[in-house]
């Protein structure tokens, strides 16, 4: 199992077998959240049995799966690709996480322990070491973990799915900004979620993270408006 997807398993709670289709699923999808795959990048089946070590059954039915939430689409010939994002995707994008990420936080805040805040600065500070030392894949896993944390906490498993599985959209355009733009020019407003939080103020911790997705997803769509080589 790759390292994103062991994290990915992490966050979902304890270790535990899983059939050979999930595995594979969680791998691929995780390389997919975390940009391994370009926008438009097309990769056949074969190369991704290769690539995954499995067989062609357990991998064309995590493609099903990754092509139903819209990660990937079919390009015939048993060739598959992250979709290209236009900018009415972004501004869709924008549009439903202004309102699923600042309601998962407000519930969030009015449902956090100590020990779920203390969970988030440890993950947020990670984060911040992966900025100082230009290390993009592990800003990007703990982002992403950071956030699903946050949506873990606010208790709406069916908005929480909802938030979640927008990642799968935009997450490969994010690796293609955050190569470009290097680690250090990535602010986020998690610690005045974290403030805001603390002290249970929920509303506030709503703002901030509104202010973050914004911030993120504009970056996103400036990327369209300049593209240039890939990372």
């Amino acid at each position: 199992m790759t390292k994103a997807a062991q994290n990915l398993t992490a966050e979902g709670g304890p270790q535990r077998r899983l059939p050979a289709h999930e595995v594979i699923y969680r791998q691929l999808r995780g390389m997919i959240l975390f940009g391994e795959f370009a926008p438009g990048q097309a990769v056949t089946i074969q190369g991704l049995t290769d690539r995954l070590g499995a067989g062609m059954t357990p991998v064309r039915e995590a493609i099903r799966r990754l092509t139903a939430e819209g990660a990937l689409e079919f390009q015939g010939n048993r060739r598959v690709c992250v979709p290209l994002l236009s900018a009415a995707n972004v501004s869709e994008l924008i549009l439903a996480r202004q309102w699923l990420d600042p309601h998962l936080a407000l519930r969030a805040t009015e449902r956090a322990a100590p020990a779920d805040l203390t969970h988030l600065e440890e993950l947020d500070a990670g984060l911040d070491a992966a900025i100082d030392r230009g290390d993009l894949r592990g800003y990007l896993e703990l982002n992403y973990r950071f956030h699903k944390r946050l949506y873990d906490l606010a208790d709406a498993p069916i908005l929480a799915d909802m938030a979640d599985g927008l990642w799968l959209r935009f997450g490969p355009s994010l690796r293609v900004v955050c190569g470009r733009m290097g680690t250090r020019n990535l602010p986020d407003k998690h610690k005045e979620l974290l403030a805001a939080m603390h002290a249970r103020d929920a509303e506030g911790a709503a703002r901030a993270i509104r202010e973050d997705v914004i911030q993120g997803m504009e970056q996103v769509r400036q990327s369209l408006d300049d593209p240039g080589p890939h990372d």
